[in-house]
C-alpha cells in the first residue's frame, strides 16, 4: 500500500526533533504515515541515543485518547522521548458586520452641523446654511438646500441623493460639486450626486442602479 508523504514533518531543532503534522487530513492517514515515516523511510535519523520530540499538531484539536494514540506510535522507537504534543490556538477572523444605515429626522436650520458615522437616511430638510456630513452614503427624503458632504474620510463612492436637490455646495470625498445651475437638470426632484473620473456628476435617482448595483442601501 503507498504512502502519502505529505502529511508529516519532521525538522530538527537545537534541542531534539520537531514533528509537524498536517491539521486538515485524515487522522488515521496522519498515523499510517507517522507509523511509515518511524520504520521506514526515517530510520536513519531516529536512531542512536535519546532524541526530545515535540509534536506539534497545527490548528487540530486533539482529544487525549488522540494524543495516547500518537505517543503509542512514537514510543515504539525507544530513543524517542516526547517533550510535549501541542495544538496552536486557532486564530480568531473577525469580521466586522455590515454598517447599517442609520435613520434620523428633524430640520437642520442655518449654523447647525450634522456629522454621522456610516450610512444616513435623513427623513427632513437641510435649509440653507445648514450642513449634513457622514463617512458613508447621504439619503435625504426631504430638501437639500444647504452643503452636504458624504465619504468625508476619503470615501469617493459614497454619494448624495435627496428628494429635492438644491444645495448650496456637495462635497464627496475630496471633490466639490460645480454650481447647482451647471448640472444641466431643470427638474430637482429625487437626485442623487456621485463622483465619475474624478468629477462629480447628477443624476436622478432611478439611474443609481447604473452606478451602483448594489446600491450600498442597508436598510
Amino acid at each position: 500500500m503507498s504512502v502519502a508523504k505529505h502529511h508529516v514533518m519532521i525538522k530538527g531543532v537545537k534541542d531534539g526533533l520537531v514533528f509537524l503534522l498536517n491539521d486538515a487530513c485524515d487522522w488515521q492517514d496522519l498515523l499510517k504515515e507517522l507509523q511509515h515515516k518511524l520504520e521506514k523511510t526515517h530510520q536513519q535519523i531516529l536512531t542512536g541515543p535519546i532524541i526530545h520530540v515535540h509534536v506539534k499538531l497545527g490548528s487540530r484539536e486533539a482529544t487525549e485518547e488522540q494524543k495516547e494514540e500518537i505517543r503509542s506510535v512514537i514510543k515504539q522507537k525507544g530513543n524517542l522521548l516526547i517533550q510535549s504534543i501541542e495544538s496552536e490556538p486557532r486564530k480568531e477572523v473577525v469580521v466586522e458586520p455590515a454598517a447599517r444605515m442609520s435613520t434620523l429626522r428633524g430640520m437642520i436650520r442655518s449654523g447647525q452641523t450634522l456629522h454621522h458615522e456610516g450610512d444616513l437616511l435623513y427623513l427632513g430638510d437641510v435649509n440653507p446654511g445648514g450642513t449634513i456630513t457622514s463617512t458613508g452614503n447621504i439619503y435625504i427624503m426631504g430638501s437639500l438646500r444647504g452643503m452636504a458632504h458624504a465619504g468625508i474620510d476619503g470615501d469617493d463612492k459614497a454619494i448624495i441623493a435627496a428628494s429635492h436637490m438644491r444645495p448650496t455646495q456637495l462635497r464627496i470625498a475630496g471633490i466639490i460639486s460645480r454650481s447647482p445651475d451647471e448640472w444641466g437638470i431643470e427638474e430637482a426632484f429625487m437626485e442623487f450626486a456621485y463622483v465619475k473620473d474624478g468629477k462629480m456628476e447628477i443624476d436622478k435617482l432611478h439611474q443609481l442602479h447604473r452606478i451602483s448595483p448594489d446600491s450600498n442601501l442597508k436598510l
